[in-house]
């Protein structure tokens, strides 16, 4: 049995990651401020008695005992972030701080969960890890985007000057439940809005592409990475290749929700990409093989089921 700490622990990644991990026999410290988790996400592992939920901000040092550490927390929708985008800086920068020295103090291995927005709108297609990006370092995301792309250095800069064990991955579009309906982001704003019958927005011609991930293979993936040799640091991407334009997605929402909404076009909102691609062969070679199982629509199902039990 390890002793693990997920900070972040009660948002919708964090939530899975901690079930995963107590249901692999390990004890669980999830630690969550409530910016953006929610307490639903974790209720049912209360009764786990190697679950415990300790309420933090990361900004702040934070001491324990522990052998891993899964840094997650951080506002990960652009409506959350662009709401708070000091305190979404701090998170990024000041946390990663904090759990990095608290790594160093105990000699925990500690993992950055990292995002694909450290590319920004790519001119590279799909993103290798060895792509720099082309992030705008004042527009409106660059709160979450620059923070993220600090913390990667931090992380890096901590190993080399101070033999912290680390790991870095980048997340690409990740949906499931968990999902707050109302974060902003484009999976469960089309599926809420589509089980209301109301209109599918999509900001700009829809023909920009995303890939998306189902929760449950990235989770597989941030353990994998976590158990990889010490030398093995990253940044690894975790993401699924299949590509779909917003408009395919769109569809496929109104399509398996059987749902009366039209689709809506406004403008687009600035420095959006417009494509977006994990190259997973990095992840493939060096996380035994690892591979996303999970088809868009199986995970679209999963995902509208969730929602019909939260939705009014």
């Amino acid at each position: 049995m390890k002793k693990i700490l997920v900070t972040g622990g009660a948002g919708f990644i964090g939530s899975h990651l901690c079930e995963r991990l107590l249901n692999e026999g390990n004890e669980v410290i999830c630690l969550d401020n409530f910016s953006s988790g929610s307490k639903d996400n974790i209720m049912h592992l209360h009764d786990n008695p190697y679950f415990e939920l300790v309420r933090h901000d990361i900004t702040m040092p934070f001491f324990i005992e522990v052998d891993e550490i899964y840094n997650l927390a951080c506002p990960a929708s652009p409506i959350q972030y662009q709401k708070a985008p000091i305190k979404t800086i701090k998170t990024s920068i000041m946390g990663a701080i904090n759990m990095l020295d608290l790594a160093q103090r105990i000699g925990a291995k500690i993992l950055q969960a990292s995002t694909s927005e450290v590319y920004g709108d790519p001119d590279i297609h799909p993103q290798p890890e060895t792509y720099w990006g082309r992030v705008n370092p004042i527009g409106s995301r660059s709160c979450y985007d620059e923070g993220k792309r600090c913390a990667e250095s931090l992380f890096v800069n901590y190993h080399k000057q101070n033999n912290v064990r680390i790991k870095i991955v980048r997340i690409f579009n990740t949906y499931g439940p968990n999902m707050l309906p109302d974060d902003g982001r484009v999976v469960s704003n089309f599926i809420v809005q589509a089980l209301q019958d109301k209109p599918i927005t999509i900001y700009g011609n829809g023909n920009q592409t995303r890939s998306f991930q189902y929760v449950d293979d990235l989770v597989d993936g941030l353990i994998r990475m976590m158990g990889t040799s010490d030398n093995v640091i990253g940044p690894v991407n975790i993401g699924n290749p299949s590509e779909f334009t917003i408009l395919e997605l769109a569809q496929k929402v109104i399509e398996l929700t059987n749902s009366k909404s039209h689709i809506e076009f406004r403008e687009l909102p600035e420095d959006d990409p417009m494509q977006r691609k994990p190259d997973i062969t990095k992840a493939t070679e060096l996380l035994n093989g690892w591979q996303p199982k999970i088809n868009l629509e199986k995970g679209l199902k999963n995902t509208i089921e969730y929602f019909k039990k939260i939705v009014q």
